[in-house]
This record gives C-alpha cells, structure tokens and sequence, in this order.
C-alpha cells in the first residue's frame, strides 16, 4: 500500500473508531439520563402512551386516564373532585409534569417501577407492566367537610387533620384550589389556564397546608404549656401565676395586653391563662423555660426539619438566635416562630396523644395492578415530644378550654374535645394586614384514645367581615368541628 493510501486508510480507521466509543458512551453511559430527559419527546410519548395507574381514596378512584384526539401523547389525567383533592395528588400534566402524589408516585403509577416486572415472562415478551395503585390514608367525608367549610367561608386557608394514633392523614385541604383537569392536556387553552393559575396573586396551585408558613399566634400556647411543664418552669397548672397583666417584654418598655380585660388574666393560674387565651402567662412561661428549651421541645413535636408525607414539606421554624424579648414572644406563637397547618396538626395530635408524636403520612399502600401489595407503610413514631404526664396536664386545659372558655364553638355532645383558638399578627392593620385565624383541636373516644386531630388555617384578608370577627375560635372551630364529627362518624 503507498503511503497516501495508509493515511486515508489510518484517517477512516481513527472516524470509524471514534465513532463506536461515542456510541458506547452514548448507549451505555448517557442512556438513562437522556431516557430519562424531559425534552427528549420519545420519553413523553411512552410516559402517555397507556393508562395510569390511580389514587385511591376509600376503595374509589379519584383519578383516571381518557383519550386525549389529535395528539401523539395518547392518554391524558383526568380528576374526580379536582380541586377538593389537588393538595393531595397534585397534577400531572403532558406539558407541565408533575407534582405531590403524582409526582413522588409516578414509577409506580406509570408501571416503570422494578418491583411491577413480572421477571423473565416480561423481558421475554417485551410487555410494559402496567402501573400500579396509590392507596391514600384520606377520609372522604372529613375532607369534603374541610373544604366545604373553607369554600362556604369563600376564604384562603388550609386544613389538616391526623390521626394521632398513627399520624395518618385523615384530610388535607387548602384553598383557593384549582382542578388538575383542567390543563392536563397540550391545547392551548389547557396551557392558558395554567398560566392564569401560575399568575394568580390568591397562589391556588400552592399548597397552604404543607408549603406555607404563617405565625401559628395563640394556638402555639399550647406548645409553650408543654415545653413549660416539661421543663419545671410550671409545677402547678391550677397555682396562680403571679404575672401580671399587662405584661411587660423583658429588657423593653412594651407591655403586651390581651383580647380580654386584662384584669381577666392578672396573676391567674396557667389552666385559666389556657382558658382565656392570657398573654401575660405565656410570653412569661417562654421567657423563663428559655429559648433552648423551648426549640428543643418545639423540634420534638416537629419543627426545624421537613417532614415526608411522602410529599416534602416546608419546615416550620423555631429560631435558636433569639434575645429574651423574642425568646418571650414566642409563647404566644408570634415573633420569629412559624409553621405549617400540618405541623400545628401534628402539635395538637402529640399532645392528644399522651405526648408520642407519630410521622405523618398520606399514604397507606402502593398495589400493583393485580392488587398485590408491593409496598405498605406503618405507624412510626418520630418522637417522644413530652411526658405522658405533661400531655394530661396540657390535655386537661385544652378541655377546659372548650367546656368553659374561647373554644366553646368546637364542643361535639357526647365527645370530649380539647382545643385551643389562635389569632397571628403579621403585619400592622393599618396597612391591610389582617390577622390569621387559627383553630387547633382533638376528639377523644371514651377509652381516652384520640382518632382525630385537627389544624384550622384561615387568612381573612379578603373576606366581607369585619376585624373584630377574626377570630380562630368563630371562624376555624366550626370548621374543625365538622371534620371531627365527619371522623367520628366513620
């Protein structure tokens, strides 16, 4: 061969082998990452080329998978009571993905799951398992109760309501909502109502009751009891305080009154303080416990940490960088302590409880198509927050709360319920920044077990009522109220 032959020949040699490691990198490398990447249009054909799998709620389906015309995305999502259960399964859509159940859940959902192959039977005839079943831990009527009671309000807010026994979630509800129908497809006005509801200044594609922190207000009081038992500062819950009313922030000249007449709350025991919703006995019961043993009470019953539902969660906060007069304001649930609906929920289950604070969870069972159980969750405790004595004390005031003071709006004939009201600055009325209306309880069977605790959010903002009408215990008891009784009627 002459020399400018071999050089040809070694310069398609060199092409040639170039081009077999590109394509083993690309095979076997690359592969799953460009499987997997959203653009790659192939990948969305398959994602909607059969039926989903579906979240279940009860033994029924709340989802469901149609034809979709005129489009090589075969199959679309469709939703049964949309907008009542879009905190629960989120949306899942050909253009914009998806979110909460359908998103965490998707594998199993769309059978790509490893644990739905039926092994060498699939792979030899190259059929695509069919997807699997979400099998939800929701009570339809407690959460058709918790969004009928915020939408009758026609008002912003969220819902949540735990067994304590397990941390299963009975009811998950926020509003406004929206209908995860609606833009499931690849029309253009499917894409238009997205964009509306993305541009929305209400946030209805937010979910309130999980990734939106507010002032919890007064119903943190009854965290502040805890952590103040638990911790010695209070020995007595029925010994007068000694505190006066107002009182005065340490280390300041404020003097912080309350709701009612302030010689209503002066000097007063701690289960009167409950009763009334005093001020003056909870900023001091803070203040004395101490920041530190405060947030380590406060990240027992959950806060400082996000919780896995399995859908992330925002975390509430207890803030370990605080002076006595901030450490003070936040036994009344207002300065730099914030939270979640759901952890407020997971506060009143823990004490209902007898002080064990079980991981919350919406999700029973994942089932393959054959029904068979491929994954099952069980109770798990996140922790022991207070003593079984301290949970009676704090128990004890709550219920006196409701039988004799601002939680009387929540009482259920025949039921012991405990509860506690909150209302939460967040800004100066002067400036339109109404306060929150909080609504924080449980039900008791007769065994002294506890099947139901409830967290009432409402942002009266806009709502056509008066300020002097913004209260948790007017406008959240009711709500809470009715999802207990729909729990209890089960």
């Amino acid at each position: 061969m002459n020399r400018p032959l071999r050089h040809v020949a070694v310069f398609f040699g060199v092409i040639v082998l170039a081009l077999l490691v590109r394509v083993t990198w690309v095979q076997f490398v690359q592969g799953d990452r460009l499987a997997s990447d959203p653009h790659n249009r192939r990948v969305q054909i398959e994602a909607f080329a059969k039926p989903r799998g579906d979240i279940i709620v009860d033994g029924e389906s709340i989802t469901g998978s149609e034809l979709s015309p005129g489009s090589d995305l075969k199959y679309k999502r469709v939703f049964k009571n949309g907008p009542m259960y879009a905190p629960v399964t989120g949306y899942f859509s050909q253009a914009h993905g998806a979110t909460f159940l359908e998103g965490v859940h998707t594998d199993v959902l769309s059978g790509k799951d490893s644990r739905l192959f039926r092994g060498p039977l699939d792979m030899l005839t190259g059929e695509k398992p069919r997807g699997g079943d979400v099998i939800t831990s929701i009570a339809p009527k407690a959460q058709k109760a918790a969004y009928k009671g915020l939408t009758d309000l026609d008002a912003k807010g969220a819902v949540v309501a735990l067994d304590p026994r397990t941390g299963k979630i009975l009811a998950m509800v926020s509003t406004p909502s929206y209908d995860p129908s609606a833009f499931a497809g690849l029309s253009s006005k499917e894409g238009e109502e997205f964009l509306r509801l993305d541009k929305d200044k209400d946030k209805p594609l937010s979910n309130r009751a999980i990734r939106e922190i507010y002032p919890p207000g007064s119903t943190f009081k009854v965290l502040t009891a805890a952590a103040a038992l638990e911790h010695g500062t209070v020995t007595d819950i029925n010994a007068p305080s000694g505190i006066p009313a107002p009182y005065q922030l340490p280390l300041s000249s404020t003097k912080i009154g309350n709701v009612v007449p302030d010689a209503q709350c002066d000097k007063v025991s701690m289960k009167t303080g409950m009763q009334w919703s005093c001020n003056n006995i909870f900023l001091d019961a803070a203040f004395k416990t101490g920041k530190d043993q405060m947030r380590e009470t406060a990240e027992k019953f959950g806060f400082n940490q996000e919780q896995f539902t399995p859908v992330r969660t925002a975390a509430s906060g207890y803030p370990s960088d605080l002076d006595q007069p901030q450490t003070a304001l936040t036994g009344m649930g207002q300065g730099s302590v914030t939270s979640t609906p759901l952890q407020m929920a997971m506060v009143a289950a823990g004490i209902a409880n007898d002080g064990k604070v079980m991981k919350p969870y919406m999700v029973d069972e994942l089932r393959g198509p054959d029904l068979s159980t491929i994954e099952k969750n069980e109770p798990e405790v996140l922790s022991q927050a207070v003593s079984e004595n301290t949970a009676k004390k704090v128990q004890e005031m709550m219920e006196h709360t409701v039988s004799h003071g601002t939680g009387s709006k929540v009482k259920i004939d025949g039921v012991t319920v405990g509860g506690k009201p909150g209302t939460a600055q967040h800004g100066a009325d002067v400036n339109g920044e109404r306060p929150y209306a909080w609504f924080v309880s449980y039900a008791k069977h007769s065994d002294g077990s506890s099947p139901v605790a409830v967290a009432v959010l409402v942002d009266p903002k806009d709502m056509t009522i008066s300020r002097s009408d913004i209260a948790g215990g007017r406008l959240g008891a009711p709500i809470a109220k009715a999802v207990m009784k729909a729990v209890l009627d089960r």
